[in-house]
């Protein structure tokens, strides 16, 4: 039953992936990407690693879309923009992000309701997780946060002359 629902759960992450990259509004592409990253968390989750899952929903689907939210209002260029986005986010809108997550949410009470147990994985505690993270990929996780860091920096730079010029008119 747990493979059926690892199956079910990455051929969600995989639609909830193809929607964000192909969605043309950023707002719309955010909103898949949360729910990819939720379907990851639910995968860390069947796999035995619980505390990566919670960690991943709460650094990567918490911290890094606030970040992300963050970015898209600093690119926000006025109020032409607010009615755009306002007309962009119909109520049609949340049904397939809305759908792919109750899914999910149904998945996560089957695996908590009829045991829990890791069958497809062994289970990865907290301090072996730290032991990798700050061991043999140190690099790697530095390298991340410096390129988020300057993805930041580049979509306040890229926004920051159309709030000039806007101010002037």
């Amino acid at each position: 039953m747990t493979l059926t629902l690892f199956y079910l759960t990455s051929a969600v992450a995989v639609f909830a992936t193809v929607m964000m990259i192909t969605r043309l509004n950023a707002v719309h592409g955010l909103l898949y990407l949360i729910l990819s990253l939720l379907s990851v968390g639910v995968l860390f989750f069947l796999l035995g690693a619980h505390f990566a899952a919670v960690l991943e929903v709460i650094i990567y689907a918490g911290a890094i879309m606030v970040l992300f939210v963050f970015v898209i209002m600093m690119l926000n260029q006025g109020q032409t923009t607010i009615d755009r986005e306002r007309a962009w986010l119909q109520p049609a809108i949340w049904i397939g992000p809305s759908l792919l997550a109750l899914l999910l949410f149904g998945e996560m009470a089957v695996v908590i309701l009829f045991g829990g147990s890791a069958e497809t994985g062994s289970v990865v505690t907290a301090k072996q997780l730290g032991m990798v993270l700050y061991g043999p990929y140190l690099l790697a996780v530095e390298l991340a946060s410096m390129l988020l860091l300057a993805g930041l920096v580049g979509a306040y730079h890229l926004g920051k002359p159309a709030l000039k010029s806007g101010a002037r008119s």
